[in-house]
């Protein structure tokens, strides 16, 4: 079959480039591809209501109705935007090799650290390790791509804000004034990209299929059960973190921490490789014993 696998992709300088990188390895394996730019949700007609598709990712929703649609065969995204639970008649196609899974603060200069100051972010899981850990900070909203986030920093008088290292190192944009933030724990699955396609669609599925990269695909899966088990379906601050070592060791961190950052419930564990079926799932119940339940419930009552 000559099939032409057709990318799904947002406008975006990221979003373009992880789809451009999807389509060089598959025209190197060979294959026939096109870059579709899909637009917002708004353009698209349709005649089933999201609730009735399952669709709740709010990054990753215009491009699942575009593939649920016939418009588009795949999409690629970050894997730390995607709901752990996929639309139905979605699945995960393969996850690329993992890039940098740090997050990054981008600043106006330091002294702000051992002072007040007002820090960046759209992420809760952020702000709440931050607050953890700085206390007298004021942490702000910031929301948009890389780009935009990085504009209205400049625009801003807030003292920095944080990013992922990879999507700054992808589009080449990561500045000289970046600090490491070595011990925030980053979100389930960051670094890391995921190519999805639809489950009756074989020929695309054994295509993508040849981009896995085993080692990944196993540690974002950790994290992702250990993401699943903790949230039951409500957004939170949790950060998880597994790596796999030279002997066939996963080492795991993962931590839930309440909004203000006042509360921390982790966990750190080490397992072989060939034990970790369900291993996210049995930290994740860890934490909820030790208080986690509770502080979830706490949660929840905020945010719903």
């Amino acid at each position: 079959m000559n099939k032409v696998i057709r990318i799904g992709t947002r406008d975006s300088e990221l979003a373009l480039w992880q789809a451009k990188t999807v389509q060089a390895a598959l025209q190197k394996l060979g294959h026939q591809t096109q870059l579709v730019p899909v637009k917002s949700t708004g353009d698209l007609n349709l005649d089933v209501p999201l609730y009735e598709m399952g669709i709740t990712g709010i990054f990753t929703k215009t491009l699942d109705i575009a593939m649920l649609t016939g418009k588009v065969d795949i999409a690629v995204h970050s894997m730390k935007d995607v709901p752990t639970a996929l639309p139905k008649g979605i699945v995960e196609a393969a996850v690329l090799k993992r890039a940098n899974t740090k997050d990054i603060l981008i600043h106006k200069g330091t002294e702000f650290l051992e002072a007040e100051g007002t820090i960046a972010t759209g992420s809760l899981r952020r702000k709440s390790q931050w607050l953890n850990r700085y206390p007298n900070h004021k942490v702000v909203d910031l929301r948009g791509n890389v780009n935009t986030r990085m504009q209205k920093l400049e625009d801003n008088d807030w003292n920095g804000a944080i990013f992922a290292a990879a999507g700054l190192e992808r589009i080449e944009i990561k500045p000289e004034n970046f600090i490491d933030l070595d011990w925030m724990i980053p979100a389930p699955a960051q670094g890391a990209m995921l190519v999805v396609a639809l489950e009756k669609d074989e020929f695309t599925r054994t295509a993508i299929g040849a981009l896995n990269h085993h080692q990944t695909d196993l540690e974002v899966h950790v994290e992702r059960e250990f993401l699943r088990t903790l949230e039951g379906g409500c957004t939170a601050p949790i950060g998880a973190l597994a790596k796999i070592d030279n002997d066939d060791i996963l080492h795991f961190k993962g931590a839930l921490f309440s909004l203000d950052g006042s509360q921390k419930i982790e966990i750190e564990k080490r397992i072989a490789v060939d034990r970790v079926a369900e291993f996210g799932k049995f930290c994740a119940e860890e934490i909820l014993a030790k208080g986690g339940a509770e502080l979830m419930k706490q949660i929840k009552e905020v945010l719903n």
